[in-house]
């Protein structure tokens, strides 16, 4: 089996397109073909998927052999309404082996696959699957993308316990943003002091990524 990560956040907005595309970039710059999916984008108006355009072309520069994909290839279920799957496609059913066909397809031309979720671990996709489901059913590693801000301590915990408790293997990445500039004042002493490793995707992607590699290993 082919190597995949999935990228996860503590909410919508904490970065996680923006550190898949640095992942990609730092994998493909070690010699490996990569891919990547997001198997379920909202807010798609017009059959246009922002996230999933951006993906496409992105990844299409690091990995020749993707030439011919389109934005369906890259984001298998989408939706016009700007909110959680759930509601967005009034409790459709997940269709899990659409998503599972895209990412073996893929795999077929990729040593490693980065499948970026849908806001955070407990976004509800239908009555059956949250967002953390789907990346227990997809076999994969996490990369969980955390805030800087003021409450990132609560938010982290949480969103890690959850991971822990799904018996998840995964790494956990601050993504300090321009405003997060007392970050290492008001949140990171406490990381410090608990022995909790922290990583910043800005800084440590490729610490980062060696990580999830050799935990891609261990789930192997």
């Amino acid at each position: 089996m082919k190597k995949r990560i999935f990228i996860t956040a503590t909410n919508t907005d904490i970065g996680k397109t923006y550190t898949t595309k640095l992942l990609l970039k730092e994998f493909a710059s070690r010699g490996l073909l990569v891919g990547v999916i997001k198997p379920i984008e909202t807010g798609v108006v017009d059959g246009y998927a922002d996230d999933g355009e951006e993906l496409l072309q992105y990844v299409k520069e690091l990995n020749p052999k993707l030439w011919s994909l389109e934005v369906e290839d890259i984001v298998p279920i989408t939706y016009e309404l700007a909110a959680a799957p759930f509601v967005a496609s009034n409790n459709t059913p997940l269709d899990l082996r659409k998503i599972k066909i895209k990412i073996e397809e893929m795999e077929a031309s990729c040593d490693i696959v980065i499948i970026e979720g849908a806001g955070g671990l407990y976004v509800p996709i239908d009555d059956k699957y949250m967002m953390i489901d789907l990346l227990k059913k997809l076999d994969a590693v996490a990369l969980l993308v955390t805030h800087c801000s003021l409450g990132c301590i609560n938010d982290t915990l949480l969103s890690k316990g959850a991971l822990e408790a799904k018996e998840i293997l995964h790494v956990v990445a601050f993504n300090c943003k321009n405003k997060d500039d007392n970050f290492d004042k008001i949140s990171e002493p406490y990381f410090l002091k608990t022995d909790f490793k922290v990583f910043k995707v800005d800084k440590d992607i490729e610490k980062i990524c060696d990580v999830l590699y050799n935990l891609s290993d261990v789930k192997r």
